[in-house]
């Protein structure tokens, strides 16, 4: 399959793996877009009523675990599902998560926000489980597509993430506006019925893909699931949201403290088990070299993704509150906003492939912990642009709405920085990871997504805490340039060690 050129140049299977990533991101970016809105509206239009800090604080958890996860999914396609089992379970339950959410959005929280608050709480719960087993394995399938050798590979990797960002753009103009605008539960219904979608199209186009992706110790010549498979797939669909039902009604009997001890318990042990599994599979120098930078670049990820995702929680408000959104009579929905660097994505991500491909063949393709300076930078300077806008807006003590164009020019910003880490990190998995744990390093990568969006949910407070501490003033968006450009500083010293770890890998 890596020789057969019908996608862009690249393996037909890689036209399946994009659209239905498209469909799971429109899913998953959907619901996001709506998460802060839903929780701080008020009670009497559907919402919560939540304070904001509460709300970024429930969007960090959620968006930290849906990153957590894809360890266990990782795991589990490596040592018993394969691949494909993996992303059909992930992508029916993460359906019957936003149809649940939908379900909570149409409760009367003025007299049952008990029951509205399970239903939410299980919509998460489920979305969180459904999207680790989802999402480190379609990325796997990608890179299971080329040789390690093959200079398109980064080039595939570009263009599934247009996929991903063609999905984010998508959604909140379709499920944004249908929650925001009409009824919450429209919006997350849209989400639930855009991962449908994703899942018949990859049932259909499976095909596609070869013996890609199918359970362990198959023969070869398979091409397609059978019908035990998908008895195992339903099989485990039902146990995943039976149990979270389980999980939060348990959940809300417990007392703080025994809730911190079985989170406490839950995390040593799966950090033990994964370490286990690393140290079980990786032999050699060299692979044990490679995974070294693997778990180095992740914690450097981690910084890149805290300040990335304040796109769904400080820029949401700041969208809402602090920006002109009127077009004449008409008022333009916050939640478009979100859909910005997903368009840039789709604009800019064939330059930037075309980019590494042109410097490569001239010998100044930057080494992989190099573009991760480069993404950090970007980042940086888009926190800048925003530090001013939002002292543009807050002059004088009266906040005054600035043009939507400081918006758009700080997500540009962060769209160039993106490029220049996200998908290359998600390649650099594939080449790095020792052969029989490249599931198992994937998940590993999320996992340091999933620390930065959980971090991301806290700079605000953080920023807080710090001018009680020193007395002046701490701007969180100011606090988050100068921070992420100390932390490439970092890097960049790093990186000739690094690219020596790497053992000729680039």
């Amino acid at each position: 399959m890596a020789k057969e050129k019908s996608f862009f140049g690249h393996p037909l299977g890689l036209s399946t793996l994009f659209a239905t990533e498209m469909w799971e991101r429109f899913s998953y970016y959907g619901m996001r877009a709506l998460l802060v809105y839903f929780l701080t509206d008020q009670l009497i239009t559907g919402g919560f009523g939540m304070a904001e800090l509460d709300a970024f604080t429930i969007y960090g958890i959620f968006t930290g675990l849906v990153y957590v996860t894809p360890i266990l999914g990782g795991i589990l396609a490596d040592k018993f599902l394969g691949q494909r089992k993996t992303i059909y379970i992930g992508g029916i339950t993460m359906a019957i998560g936003q149809f649940i959410l939908a379900a909570s959005a149409t409760i009367d929280k003025t007299t049952n926000i008990e029951s509205a608050f399970f239903l939410f709480y299980a919509g998460l719960g489920i979305l969180i489980i459904g999207n680790g087993f989802f999402k480190p394995n379609i990325s796997t399938m990608v890179g299971d597509m080329y040789d390690n050798a093959d200079p398109r590979k980064d080039g595939g990797f570009t263009i599934f993430y247009m996929g991903i960002n063609l999905g984010a753009f998508l959604s909140p103009l379709v499920a944004g506006k249908l929650g925001e605008q009409v009824a919450w539960q429209y919006g997350f219904f849209a989400a639930g019925l855009g991962m449908l979608i994703g899942v018949i199209w990859f049932f259909l186009r499976s095909h596609t893909l070869g013996p890609i992706g199918m359970p362990p110790k198959v023969k070869s010549e398979r091409v397609r699931l059978i019908l035990k498979d998908w008895f195992s797939i339903l099989t485990y669909v039902g146990v995943i949201v039976g149990f979270v039902l389980l999980v939060i009604k348990i959940w809300g009997l417990m007392t703080s403290d025994v809730a911190s001890w079985v989170v406490g318990i839950l995390s040593i042990v799966g950090v033990g088990y994964i370490s286990f599994s690393i140290f079980k599979g990786t032999e050699g120098k060299t692979e044990w070299s490679r995974v070294g930078v693997i778990v180095v670049l992740a914690i450097f990820n981690i910084f890149f993704w805290a300040g990335f995702e304040q796109a769904g929680t400080t820029f949401s408000i700041f969208a809402r509150d602090h920006t002109d959104r009127l077009i004449g009579n008409y008022e333009i929905p916050a939640t478009w906003f979100q859909s910005i660097n997903a368009i840039f994505i789709v604009i800019f991500a064939p330059m930037f492939s075309m980019l590494w491909i042109k410097l490569s063949k001239r010998n100044l393709n930057p080494n992989i912990p190099m573009k991760f300076v480069w993404g950090m930078l970007l980042l940086s300077f888009g926190f800048v642009i925003m530090a001013i806008a939002n002292d543009i807006s807050n002059s004088g003590g009266v906040i005054t709405k600035v043009s939507p164009l400081w918006l758009i020019m700080v997500f540009m910003m962060h769209t160039f920085g993106e490029l220049c880490l996200s998908p290359i990190g998600l390649s650099m998995v594939t080449k790095l990871s020792p052969p029989k744990l490249v599931s198992t390093m994937m998940g590993v990568w999320m996992g340091s997504f999933a620390a930065g969006n959980f971090v991301a949910s806290q700079m605000k407070s953080i920023s807080l805490k710090l001018e009680n501490m020193l007395g002046v003033e701490v701007p969180v968006f100011w606090f988050i340039a100068i921070e992420t450009t100390i932390v490439a500083l970092v890097l960049l010293t790093l990186t000739p060690w690094l690219k020596r770890m790497m053992k000729g890998i680039s």
